[in-house]
């Protein structure tokens, strides 16, 4: 397997599809990749030599913003979003949908699991 940006490609895959397992990169960036460092998008990752993935590496880290950097990005922007307590941060704190999404019978991902809420007894008479 070779390794970009500390994750590791697999061999038998395109060019093209290999790139997308780099995280913050998808397949219209990797395709600008490929064609900025000159290789081929249909070239299986076993087939690149040295001078490939050199470039790649080179295009990659002078363009891009991925992998760690780009998750602690993420989460300080929605630390601050948070902090400044926006309605978009509250949503993020209470663990509800944030873009706007119905919570009335959907929304399970973010809320979790059901808890049933049992109904009131019955006074007796």
């Amino acid at each position: 397997m070779a390794r970009i940006v500390g994750v590791d490609i697999p061999n038998n895959k395109r060019g093209e599809v290999a790139l997308t397992y780099i995280y913050g990169i998808g397949r219209s960036s990797a395709r600008k990749i490929l064609d900025e460092a000159g290789v081929d998008k249909d070239l299986k990752v076993q087939e690149w030599d040295d001078s490939m993935f050199q470039s790649i590496r080179t295009v990659i880290g002078s363009n891009m913003t991925v992998e760690g950097e780009l998750r602690s990005e993420t989460q300080m922007n929605i630390k601050r979003l948070m902090d400044i307590g926006c309605y978009r941060g509250i949503r993020h704190r209470i663990g509800l949908p944030v873009r706007g999404q119905s919570t009335k019978n959907n929304a399970r991902t973010r809320k979790g699991k059901r808890k049933t809420v049992a109904n009131k007894k019955k006074a007796t008479k």
